[in-house]
């Protein structure tokens, strides 16, 4: 018997509790040790508790220091805060993990095998905003302040080097737009390079790409990149792009790590949409739940979980409509756990 992990669940809005109840199933399939204590977010917080991040749930992640948690729903432009930049900005997650890997063979690109790394907590994104008023327009001017820091720009790299070391990674490529924000990305650019040649030289190949040029080579010919690592906002546009590579937001997973937390997650919407209806696509935070394992030194259980993921969707074609089958979300979830079951 594994020794528990305490653990918090946070099934999230919409989509979240089908797609996490199926995450449950695969992991108790496994024997995954870990302890659940579920809280609510999101709109559901907002229901429930008055508030889209209850202080239960910051409470419960401050005990385990270890989360995993469905879609939450955000309004655009107006309304409450993104609950996910609160946690971010809460546990001071500063690492952003998003890896892609086509699972589904035969799509406009194979063989994708790509991470981005993401700096979560400064830049462009952090939403430093206000509006300045001029004769009767409230909304005359928008200004936003970007901050990166020298601490900040190392404490990203130095992650996202480890990372390629760790797990084999052979290329490492720096993306900025230190052409035209030379402070403000500079400083990135400038303290990965000092970084690498002081302390990961030979390790892996270190290439620098400016953010335009990288999402055109992405389209062109992803295969000539291998981890990525950037600021904020070009993070968060890029980590999109790469999931694209190989089917979209539902097939890709996210992790947010700091020194004292870590938050899986399925990074896609919460797709109110189709929520309840049962075709709910949970292979995003299926693969979170395995970075979870690993991230607990539990490499083995994750493996089966990727292995058993591998083989619903390709030998036994048990795919959910966004994948172009006609699998239910309860169907796939049995068939997935009847793999993990025989392996």
């Amino acid at each position: 018997m594994l020794p528990t992990i305490p653990a918090t669940l946070i099934p999230g809005d919409g989509i979240g509790p089908e797609i996490v109840d199926a995450t449950l199933a695969a992991l108790d399939a496994l024997g995954a040790p870990f302890q659940w204590d579920r809280q609510v977010a999101g709109l559901e917080g907002v229901k429930l508790a008055g508030d889209p991040l209850p202080r239960a749930a910051i409470d419960s992640i401050r005990r385990t220091r270890l989360a995993l948690k469905g879609p939450l729903e955000t309004p655009s432009g107006g309304g409450y805060r993104s609950s996910n930049v609160r946690l971010r900005e809460e546990f001071k997650l500063y690492a952003n993990l998003r890896p892609a890997r086509t699972l589904i063979p035969g799509g406009r690109y194979d063989n994708i095998d790509l991470v981005v790394v993401r700096e979560n907590l400064e830049g462009l994104y952090i939403g430093h905003e206000h509006y300045i008023e001029i004769d009767d327009d409230p909304h005359a001017v928008a200004m936003a302040t970007g901050i990166n820091t020298r601490q900040g720009s190392r404490r990203i790299l130095e992650f996202a080097f480890a990372h390629a070391v760790a797990t084999g990674r052979k290329k490492v490529a720096i993306v900025h737009k230190a052409n035209i924000m030379k402070a403000l990305t500079g400083i990135f650019l400038e303290t990965g390079l000092e970084l690498y040649e002081r302390k990961y030289k030979g390790q892996f190949v270190l290439e620098t790409v400016i953010i335009d040029a990288c999402a055109m080579k992405l389209v062109l010919n992803p295969w000539q990149f291998d981890t990525l690592v950037t600021t904020n906002l070009f993070g968060d546009i890029l980590s999109d792009l790469v999931a694209g590579l190989v089917g979209g937001l539902g097939m890709t997973p996210g992790a947010n790590i700091g020194a004292d937390a870590a938050i899986f997650e399925a990074v896609h919407g919460s797709a109110p949409d189709i929520a309840g209806k049962g075709i709910a696509n949970p292979t995003a935070i299926l693969l979170a739940s395995a970075m979870m394992l690993e991230h607990c030194k539990l490499p083995d259980l994750a493996l089966r979980l990727r292995t058993a993921l591998d083989e619903t969707l390709n030998i036994d074609k048990a795919r959910t409509g966004d994948l172009g089958g006609h699998t239910s979300t309860a169907d796939f979830t049995r068939a997935l756990v009847k793999r993990i079951s025989n392996g």
